[in-house]
């Protein structure tokens, strides 16, 4: 009996041990798994209760706030990581109502996270893949006041779902869609505006004001108040000419020629569909003004010409950064502006940022700019120079089996080897082809080649730097082209070889004459050749300075063009961006330039620097 008794309660003990040991793993479960902890208070970077922690930074350095200043817009780089040894959950919000006037949300982008939903997301563990999600959260700030916004965060057990706390609130995606006059000054994420009363202006060093349209990179300049309408300008020199034969008219120069020339010549017959784009019955005042750059007043109309396209005055280049040299549209090269000055002078922008004077007569560089509709909408980018936006009717995909002559001056392509597999489509020329120029001078271990023009100034497959393109340059031992590249180009192009001297028209290099209906017999033909002065592409599509600084950035070369400056001299386009005669015998860069055949069609790409068109004999 008393054994029976031992054994029972031994059980019994047994029993209870084994309960009490049960409690306390259930209970300890649950208290872990029901743990959260929240970061809601300034300055309180790392919170660690139990054994969760987590790190958050704002551009790169460990912060829970987002302080933006009165009237600015800007982006912040948001990390949220796991710093623990096993996987956790975390949310993201922000704390408490946002300010009156101050919007908030998280743009998308290659490289960025999408904010987690309220029941939270997984990260990894600490140093692993997975570990961390980076977020761009941009603010935008249209009060009197600077704001700030306080961030929170929750973090948990990775199998229990979260909830917001009373007071956090989940950032909404920021959609780039709608009207180009809307976005482009709702969201920008760095820089400002300045509002003149008519015109609201888009200012600072680099704002994200990029537009990619018909196959160039273009900046929104401002957006007028009445009309909608929004001013872009091309971010590089599309080509170099002289202005006029000395006049200071824009209306009736060269100038305003080559940019609402329809033909396959001009500027304004290479848009894409520009009827349904383009005001082109914009008013561009060009009224003389040789104020300095920081006291100069918005024109009073003296002087206007009615036109599609035309160039910048001097008071929108001062408006873009408060008469500084640094702003947005100081690209680092020499480009005419509209403003008439004294004598024979047009005012221009040099490369460091200056405004000055230039002789209407000498060929400089050429930024066209032109006027939006009001009802062109955008439909994807973020508006940096890696994301530009895109526009409504201009934003093709799925290209495959299009024929490469049906696209536009500007796009890029896949074509060569290595360092020199990128060039850029110039015209559909000879009508059934695709004229191409490499997208920068030829290079050999990084650094461009040069050659000398020749013995004279007329080229052909013979002289020198004929000789190089039409064999050494064709043998796919020297690495530029490929056996595939090379069966996609015509065997023989017409060059055209007229002389364009100072204060001539562009249109002699392949005319007779100004008014453009004869063609020049000066002509050669190869299979390779260079562009003649005036064509599109035949500028400069780098910085040639720093901003504020005379130094080069080595990006951009003096290069040769088919023409002729006189009987002696060779015109080229200067590393700075304007062109000038040079002597035969000087040994300069190369583009080369080639027709591509009319069986050649696309095989993917969207023909941007970053996504260039990939091409094949069909």
């Amino acid at each position: 009996m008393k054994k029976l008794f031992l054994e029972t309660s031994f059980s019994k003990i047994y029993m209870i041990v084994m309960i009490i040991i049960t409690l306390l793993i259930v209970g300890g479960y649950f208290s872990y798994a029901m743990f959260t902890v929240s970061k809601e208070k300034s300055n309180a970077i790392r919170i660690v209760t139990g054994n969760l922690t987590y790190k958050l930074t704002v551009d790169g350095e460990e912060s829970n706030t987002l302080t933006v200043g009165s009237k600015e817009t800007k982006t912040f780089t948001v990390t949220l990581s796991n710093p623990n040894n096993r996987i956790a959950r975390f949310n993201f919000y922000y704390v408490g109502s946002l300010p009156t006037d101050v919007t908030a949300g998280y743009v998308t982008g290659d490289g960025l996270n999408t904010p987690p939903v309220s029941i939270g997301i997984n990260l990894e563990k600490a140093d692993v893949s997975g570990s961390s999600n980076t977020y761009s959260i941009r603010v935008s700030n249209k009060s009197s006041s600077s704001a700030t916004i306080t961030l929170g965060v929750s973090v948990g057990l990775d199998y229990n779902d979260l909830t917001l706390p009373e007071n956090g609130h989940l950032f909404e995606e920021i959609v780039m869609t709608g009207k180009v006059s809307d976005i482009v000054i709702d969201n920008l994420s760095s820089g400002s505006t300045y509002d003149d009363g008519i015109d609201t202006f888009i200012t600072g060093e680099d704002p994200n004001n990029y537009i990619w349209y018909s196959g160039k990179l273009w900046r929104a300049v401002s957006v007028n108040n009445d009309t909608e309408t929004t001013k872009l300008v091309t971010q590089w020199n599309i080509s170099a000419i002289n202005y006029s034969n000395g006049s200071t008219a824009f209306d009736g120069s060269y100038m305003e020629d080559w940019l609402n020339n329809t033909s396959v010549d001009g500027f304004l017959g290479n848009l894409r569909d520009y009827e349904n784009f383009i005001v082109t019955n914009s008013v561009w005042d060009a009224t003389m003004d040789d104020s300095e750059l920081g006291s100069i007043k918005r024109p009073n109309g003296g002087t206007t010409v009615i036109a599609p396209v035309g160039l910048l005055n001097t008071y929108e280049y001062q408006s873009s950064n408060d008469g500084q040299t640094n702003s947005y549209l100081n690209n680092g090269l020499y480009w005419w502006t509209l403003t008439q000055s004294i004598s024979s002078n047009i005012r221009s922008v040099g490369y460091y940022g200056d405004v000055s004077v230039y002789s209407a007569l000498n060929a400089g560089g050429v930024r066209p700019s032109i006027n939006l509709k009001s009802n062109v909408t955008i439909v994807d980018g973020d508006g940096t120079i890696d994301n530009p936006y895109r526009l409504m009717g201009d934003n093709d995909t799925n290209l495959s089996g299009t024929f490469l002559n049906t696209r536009y001056s500007g796009e890029y392509i896949r074509f060569g080897n290595d360092e020199n597999n990128l060039y850029r489509i110039v015209s559909h020329e000879n009508g059934s082809g695709t004229k191409i120029v490499s997208g920068e001078p030829l290079k050999s271990s990084e650094v461009f080649i040069k050659n000398v023009f020749g013995s004279n100034t007329i080229f052909s497959s013979e002289n020198t730097i004929g000789s190089f393109l039409n064999n050494d340059y064709l043998n796919t031992g020297n690495g530029y082209l490929t056996d595939e590249d090379i069966a996609m180009i015509e065997d023989s192009t017409t060059w055209y070889l007229g002389t364009v001297g100072k204060g001539t028209s562009y249109k002699l290099a392949k005319y007779t004459d100004e008014t453009g209906n004869t063609l020049t017999s000066s002509t050669t033909t190869s299979k390779v050749g260079l562009l003649r002065l005036g064509e599109l592409m035949s500028g400069q599509f780098e910085r040639y300075a720093l901003k504020d600084e005379n130094s080069s950035t080595g990006l951009t070369a003096i290069y040769w063009t088919l023409t002729p400056y006189t009987i002696s001299y060779v015109r080229s386009v200067s590393s700075d961006g304007n062109s000038y005669g040079n002597n035969p015998s000087n040994s300069y860069s190369i583009r080369s330039s080639l027709n591509l055949k009319s069986n050649v069609v696309i095989t993917s790409g969207t023909g941007t620097k970053s996504d260039p068109f990939e091409i094949a004999l069909q």
